[in-house]
């Protein structure tokens, strides 16, 4: 309601005297009659926007909304420059909850009035109703450095901080609140729903505890105190509470899947699965229902319902790791090797040094009976990781692999793939038998009683030993005709070559190799017109069919570094040297960067690197003595402009370099 102030000159002594009966009657809260004296007095002097605003303000208590904002139109048509007429027809609108003219009309009266403070208030109050958090936050501030103790607006700001995914500022804001205005503080249920956002759970339980108390309805303010206790581990405390939402809310499912995992976490696998089915009902698009009832079906060795659930996850998300990590495991446990391998090489496509799913791997091809791709794999792991059990698992590949060999009648090999064994001190005694049956095979007799012997004596009950044992000593007692001799007269074995030809080409990976160059080529295409964001989709794509190309690798950081996007140059650049350790132009041009932002220790570190991969890297020596004369080195300096020099092939550098040169050595 706005108040009476007198009268604008332009007014005329009638219609001033109208304007103040008009003023004593809204006094009085007889708004019909103002407005009818207002009217009279508009007749009277029609240019007067005093008026018109005066007339406005009464239609807008008697909330005639339309009137009043078609009334402030006129008024602002005589007066465009009124600050004021806008905050009023801002504030019609926002209770009218038009919020996209209320904010035309705050800002307008910005834009005349930027000194009235109160405005920003305004402005961040329609902000927040049309969630436009980010700028309400701004504008709350605004606001706040003026009118610091404004505890509804800081009240708001707490708010939209927490809205907004600022835990941390909210409860710093609720933190001034609660300790500068504790009498009149009442948002509990927000406190302690930050508070539990920012992981301080035992006192959002607190906060939380009082916001329940006060309003016994708050779902909210209920489900973040069941997670608090759940995440203090206590887990009676969550689980009355989700019973209480539940007994009150039967339907409430968006927060049935927090319950299902509390009930898994304590333990209670039956209705835990009750309740992830029901919030699957609920919410059938939600791959975490699937990945979590499957894992409580793994848990409870139900391994045909976990692979269900679990595939059901893997349709609706393809790229969660664990999910096929799980499933997988799930397909190992049921002996399906061929679908477990499917999901192992999925995971190691993506994370190529994932040393558990590795294992997996080679356990899985192993018990294929894929002997030679098990034992490539175990040796791989091993590189990396010593392991006991690894190693004794190789160890037996090595004699399968060869009992392989040994019944396809490669005896050479069988031989070496024992041999092998033996030496890694395996205790199976048929890999002692196998190297007899192998050595007796290719006529060395001696040796073949000598791991008969052996394998006899290692595993007395095997009877198939002494059986066979004991037909080779028969046989080699036996009369003999003539046998096919060497020129020193030694029983020579026969070697019969099968006929064959070399295997056809990989048709597979020659397709890979022209689309991974097609690729580098567009890329490269791309980079020479300066289009680097087409360039970099082009190198990434190269990269699906050779993930570990260093050059490609590179050519992605020098297009992010083009972009002056360092993190991303930084990151390729590591991996180019990560893939091949000893990569020069990775080291240096990650040095470039490092050099770029003045991060001198880092980039020194990279270009020593690069020299002591190779030391006739002229432009590494050209770096390093940038950096020397950062660090007022004169001595180093020279000398590495000396070493640039040395092997230094571009002319058109040589004489800039040369008189940097004879520079320094004069100071």
């Amino acid at each position: 309601m706005a108040l009476c102030s007198g009268t604008a000159q332009a007014m005329s002594p009638e219609a001033s005297e109208l304007y103040q009966e008009a003023c004593s009657l809204e006094y009085k809260q007889e708004f019909a009659s103002a407005i009818e004296k207002l009217q009279e007095a508009i007749k009277l002097s029609p240019e007067d926007s005093m008026l018109l605003t005066k007339l406005a303000g009464l239609y807008s208590d008697m909330n005639e909304f339309d009137k009043a904002v078609a009334t402030y139109e006129k008024a602002i048509e005589l007066k465009p420059n009124d600050a004021f007429i806008y905050i009023s027809l801002g504030s019609i609108y926002e209770t009218q909850n038009k919020y996209d003219k209320a904010l035309a009309a705050y800002e307008n009266a910005l834009k005349i009035f930027p000194e009235y403070k109160y405005n920003y208030l305004n402005i961040a109050n329609v902000q927040y109703q049309m969630k436009n958090y980010k700028d309400a936050i701004e504008n709350y501030n605004m606001f706040l450095d003026t009118y610091a103790q404004h505890w509804e607006a800081r009240k708001s700001l707490a708010n939209a901080y927490l809205v907004n995914n600022e835990p941390a500022k909210a409860v710093a804001e609720f933190d001034n609140l609660y300790t500068n205005n504790l009498e009149h503080f009442d948002d509990y249920a927000n406190y302690g729903i930050a508070l539990y956002k920012t992981e301080n759970y035992e006192k959002a339980a607190e906060f939380l505890e009082k916001a329940v108390a006060k309003d016994n309805e708050n779902l909210k303010a209920k489900v973040c105190l069941a997670l608090s206790y759940q995440a203090m581990d206590k887990n009676e405390l969550a689980l009355s509470q989700f019973e209480a939402i539940f007994k009150e809310n039967s339907d409430y499912e968006s927060v049935r899947f927090d319950y299902a995992n509390l009930l898994a976490d304590m333990g209670k696998n039956d209705l835990a699965i009750e309740q992830y089915k029901k919030y699957i009902a609920a919410y059938p698009d939600d791959f975490m229902g699937y990945k979590n009832i499957g894992l409580v079906y793994k848990r409870d060795n139900k391994n045909k319902e976990a692979i269900e659930a679990l595939t059901k996850a893997v349709a609706r998300n393809s790229q969660d790791v664990q999910v096929k990590k799980e499933l997988a495991e799930c397909y190992h446990l049921e002996g399906k090797y061929k679908e477990a391998l499917k999901y192992y090489d999925e995971i190691l496509a993506i994370d190529s040094n994932d040393i558990d799913t590795k294992t997996n791997k080679a356990i899985a091809l192993h018990a294929m009976e894929k002997y030679e791709d098990a034992i490539a794999l175990y040796n791989d792991i091993l590189q990396t990781k010593d392991s006991e059990m690894l190693q004794n698992n190789l160890t037996d590949a090595i004699v399968s692999q060869a009992k392989v060999e040994l019944e396809a009648k490669n005896y050479s090999r069988a031989i070496d793939n024992f041999v092998k064994a033996i030496s890694r001190g395996t205790q199976d005694s048929y890999a002692y038998y196998g190297l007899a049956k192998a050595y007796q095979a290719t006529g060395v007799n001696d040796k073949a009683v000598e791991y008969f012997e052996k394998a006899i004596s290692m595993d007395p009950d095997k009877t198939e030993y002494s059986k066979d044992y004991a037909s080779f000593v028969s046989e080699m007692n036996k009369p003999s005709q003539t046998p096919q001799s060497s020129v020193n007269g030694e029983l020579n074995a026969v070697v019969i070559s099968l006929p064959g030809s070399q295997p056809a080409e990989d048709n597979s990976y020659v397709s890979n190799m022209k689309n991974n160059k097609s690729l580098i080529e567009k890329g490269d295409e791309n980079y020479k017109k300066k289009n680097y964001d087409e360039a970099i989709k082009y190198y990434k794509e190269a990269l699906q069919y050779k993930p570990s190309d260093e050059e490609t690798l590179l050519k992605i950081g020098n297009m992010y570094k083009q972009k002056k996007d360092d993190k991303n140059a930084i990151d390729f650049y590591k991996k180019s040297i990560f893939v091949k350790p000893e990569y020069a132009d990775g080291w240096f041009n990650l040095g470039l960067v490092y050099l770029d932002q003045k991060n001198y220790v880092q980039g020194k570190k990279a270009f020593e690197k690069t020299l002591e991969i190779n030391p006739k890297y002229a432009n590494a020596y050209y770096a390093l003595a940038s950096i020397n004369e950062s660090e007022k080195n004169t001595e180093a300096a020279i000398a590495n402009y000396e070493k640039f020099l040395e092997y230094n092939t571009d002319e058109s550098v040589k004489a800039t370099v040369e008189a940097r040169l004879k520079s320094l050595k004069k100071e």
